[in-house]
């Protein structure tokens, strides 16, 4: 099967890259520059493309980022990148207002054009609790939406939709993974900054999991 990956760089998305090459799929990773604070991720996602020989398109919908500058997340925004676990109300800061709509409509329109079956993207239930484009019901519906928008019938795919982070870790390393490879950090800095958000959570699921982070902290 051919399928299209939104692929951030990030150890999520990292990790359902992998699964499908793994699964035998015929992968088309695509990244997008939206404009975020974290464009480092997308260094990251470049290089394991070229390790993996995947086809990797690196979209620039910087110009977005204009239109939803009130969040943390963006490169235009004035709001600081909030501390803490997701779960804590000043995350909401980290919101990209319809993020997930618009990615993943693109790689439906990518997915059209090159014959592939399906698109993934790594929403988890983590991420429920602050972000409403990871959560089941909207996962259902972008893809009935799908089959609604064109002819071919491209399905939207969340592997790790029930599971979490500490999850999705465990499968990456008993598939042999090197999370070194992947950017979490909200801040684009030289180092992770161990303390947003992302950092908490990623760093969280390393400790469940017994094994240390090859990544550097602040």
């Amino acid at each position: 099967m051919k399928v299209v990956v939104i692929y951030s760089g990030g150890m999520d998305s990292f990790t359902i890259l992998n699964k499908a090459v793994k699964d035998g799929h015929t992968v088309l990773a695509v990244s997008f520059d939206y404009g975020q604070r974290h464009g480092k991720e997308l260094h990251y996602a470049v290089k394991v493309c070229k390790e993996l020989n995947i086809t990797h398109n690196v979209i620039d919908i910087s110009a977005m980022q204009n239109l939803m500058s009130n969040s943390s997340l963006m490169a235009a925004s004035d709001v600081t990148i909030p501390e803490g676990h997701y779960e804590a109300e000043n995350m909401k800061s980290t919101v990209v207002p319809n993020r997930n709509m618009i990615l993943i409509a693109l790689a439906i329109a990518y997915a059209v054009n090159e014959n592939a079956s399906q698109v993934w993207y790594g929403a988890h239930s983590g991420d429920h609790t602050i972000y409403p484009d990871c959560r089941p019901e909207f996962v259902e519906a972008m893809a009935k939406a799908s089959l609604l928008a064109n002819f071919e019938p491209i399905s939207v795919v969340a592997p790790y939709l029930t599971g979490n982070k500490i999850d999705i870790l465990r499968d990456g390393l008993a598939m042999g993974l090197d999370y070194g490879k992947t950017w979490t950090c909200y801040n684009g800095r030289e180092m992770a900054c161990g303390k947003c958000g992302s950092c908490v959570e990623r760093l969280e699921a390393f400790e469940k999991n017994d094994v240390s982070d090859p990544l550097l902290y602040e």
